[in-house]
């Protein structure tokens, strides 16, 4: 290792000049200042000997960031004949290892040897991160292997290295080490080892540093805990994470939220929400993370409700909301059929990132209300905000809900690398607008015709227009792609069945059943006072279910009398029950009409469905909509449909 000779190290004090008292002056921090302009008065005033107030003031300006201030301070020092200490030497090792100053740190090191501080645990941990993190680990792993000093901050030390140079495997290697050398294992080498785990998602690694943990009796510190906890989750084991959990004696918010995020993230939204509330009665705060945490479990129409309540908890009780909790309350509003909500917030932010402009993009776009959305990005355009991918995904979707083809194509081609994603969205744009030429030349000329999504872009497109052939090609193209996707050859059956070819039908149905596909349900739910009420196809089991099918029929016989026909166009369509059924017993109409029964005259009604609102269901909305005088929103996975005096926010493309 190289080291500075005792010759060279005594030039670089001696050469040093008296320190002019002018550089101390700190203009970005005037207490700071006069604080630093205080120390060095008494500094002055106080015997050589005493390290005590060099090593403040070097801590001082560390803590500033003025690290050439330290670095002087200590050749000060040393100029006044004030021998450093076991307590300066880390100190102004940290200084050259922030300042990047690698030649200066190794001149440090060899006045550690000289001053005979370098066998020291504090300065050989010093040591090891400046050379690990300005020389190389092995540098550093070198350091302690010669050093006679192996304890747990030196070992652990270099295991974080590792993880810092993306080598989780050689901090377990350093951690194994640890363990059979007999060191002492505290709560920061099992966090170490249990991050390591997880970064590696090896939950049998994962589960020795857990019975490590148990053995040394640290099973339970919260820091070790929180680690685990995370450890498990990296790991997918939301399940032993929450043994763990469980069991803590204590918990902070860190605790709460990771199992919040975990529970969340898997999709367990109620279990999340459960957690949240727990929480607040355990009389742990939430922070920022863990209702950005919670918030997405509230994104969905059937939890709103406990979505606002979050929202007006944390007005209620000061809870400091920064850019990510808005952010995540514009999603949740979003997401829940809000839209004028998240707008609100939107509108009063003074500070906004590209997640903030991409959110409102999307929403608008989700709500039917695409020129909006267009016009929010041409507003985005014109600030400092740096426009990434998903942004461009964001108002393209929004030139699909408005049909906006040359605005389209202009935001497809600014894309740097398009992924197919963003091809997806133009071929939906040029397919739902007609322009099927245009639609099958950008397919072939950015050779994405394998591509299930692409293919079923250029169907939607089909099923709006109506272009039978085309569309029958595209999907017997689905059925070669995907041999072992029910939905494909649920969709050719629906279209020989609206021919009437039922050879072909019986002979898809028995495929499916020969091959033991599973064919999609379809269910549609609302929630009414704190109950979520669900209704599949033809679904008779509601204990209002008398109620339901007797609004619906008096519904329907007014608009047979005023002339409205169904539509019985299923061609195109992916369930195959609800073919079969009678459209008064599909699972919409049904939630519809139960909303209809169950709340008060001139409120909004919402219901979500699991798959696309068929032909018949959507027409038969708007005319409800109109005769009953409501606003119905119906969400499906593609979009919201605000059903309003007659007509739907999607332009009838959906």
């Amino acid at each position: 290792m190289e080291v500075l000779a005792s010759a060279q190290i005594q030039r670089l004090i001696v050469t040093e000049k008296p320190i002019d008292t002018a550089q101390y002056k700190h203009p970005r921090n005037s207490k700071t200042s006069t604080k630093v302009a205080v120390t060095r008065k008494l500094l002055e005033k106080m015997p050589h000997s005493d390290t005590f107030a060099w090593n403040k003031l070097i801590q001082t300006h560390i803590a500033n960031a003025h690290f050439d201030n330290a670095l002087s301070t200590y050749h000060q020092m040393l100029l006044r004949g004030v021998r450093p200490d076991r307590h300066t030497l880390p100190r102004i090792l940290s200084a050259s290892r922030l300042s990047a100053d690698l030649p200066l740190g190794k001149q440090l090191h060899g006045h550690a040897i000289k001053l005979g501080c370098s066998d020291d645990r504090y300065v050989v941990a010093a040591l090891i991160e400046l050379y690990g993190r300005l020389h190389s680990v092995d540098a550093a792993k070198g350091l302690i292997d010669k050093s006679p000093v192996k304890d747990s901050v030196s070992w652990t030390m270099l295991a974080r290295l590792y993880i810092m140079e993306g080598k989780p495997s050689m901090a377990l290697h350093v951690f194994d080490g640890m363990v059979e050398s007999g060191a002492q294992i505290d709560p920061v080498a099992l966090a170490t080892a249990a991050g390591a785990c997880g970064m590696l998602k090896s939950v049998i690694d994962g589960k020795k540093v857990h019975r490590v943990a148990k053995e040394r009796g640290l099973e339970f510190d919260v820091l070790v805990s929180n680690t685990l906890l995370k450890m498990y989750m990296d790991c997918g084991c939301v399940d032993d994470a929450r043994s763990v959990f469980d069991q803590m004696p204590s918990k902070d918010v860190i605790s709460w939220t990771g199992m919040i995020h975990a529970n969340v993230k898997r999709g367990s939204f109620n279990e999340g929400l459960k957690l949240f509330r727990q929480m607040i009665a355990d009389g742990v705060k939430p922070d920022s993370l863990s209702v950005s945490s919670v918030l997405p479990a509230c994104a969905r129409m059937s939890a709103s409700k406990q979505g606002k309540e979050i929202h007006g908890y944390l007005i209620r009780n000061g809870i400091r909301m920064n850019l990510t909790v808005f952010n995540a309350l514009m999603d949740m509003y979003v997401k829940s059929g809000f839209i004028e909500s998240a707008s609100k917030i939107f509108a009063r932010l003074k500070h906004k990132d590209v997640v903030s402009w991409t959110v409102m993009i999307l929403g608008y776009s989700l709500h039917g209300q695409g020129q909006l959305g267009v016009d929010l990005f041409r507003q985005m355009e014109d600030s400092s905000i740096q426009i990434d991918e998903i942004t461009y995904a964001a108002v393209l979707r929004a030139c699909v809900a408005a049909l906006m083809v040359e605005e389209g194509k202009f935001y497809f081609n600014c894309i740097k690398t398009p992924a197919v994603a963003h091809s997806v969205l133009l071929v939906t744009l040029l397919s739902r607008y007609g322009l099927f030429d245009d639609a099958k030349n950008f397919i072939a000329d950015k050779k994405i015709e394998g591509d299930a999504e692409v293919l079923r872009a250029l169907l939607d497109g089909c099923r709006i227009r109506q272009q039978s052939k085309l569309g029958k090609r595209v999907i017997e193209q689905l059925c070669d792609l995907e041999p072992l996707n029910a939905d494909n050859y649920v969709l050719l059956s629906n279209w020989y069945a609206h021919y009437a070819k039922w050879d072909m039908v019986e002979e898809l149905r028995g495929t499916i059943i020969d091959m033991g596909l599973k064919t999609k349900r379809a269910y549609t739910w609302m929630e009414l006072r704190n109950k979520v009420h669900v209704f599949g196809t033809g679904d008779v089991s509601h204990p209002r279910s008398q109620g339901i099918y007797w609004e619906l029929q008096c519904l329907m016989q007014k608009m047979e009398d005023e002339g409205h026909r169904r539509d019985s166009d299923f061609s195109f369509h992916d369930v195959d029950e609800e073919r079969e059924c009678i459209p008064i017993g599909h699972s919409e109409l049904l939630a519809i009409s139960f909303g209809l029964i169950s709340t008060q005259a001139g409120s909004t009604i919402r219901v979500t469905k699991n798959l696309r609102v068929c032909r018949n269901c959507h027409d038969s909305a708007k005319i409800i909509s109109q005769m009953v005088g409501r606003e119905i929103i119906l969400k499906d996975p593609n979009c919201f449909h605000h059903f309003k005096d007659g007509y739907c926010s999607c332009g009838d493309f959906w």
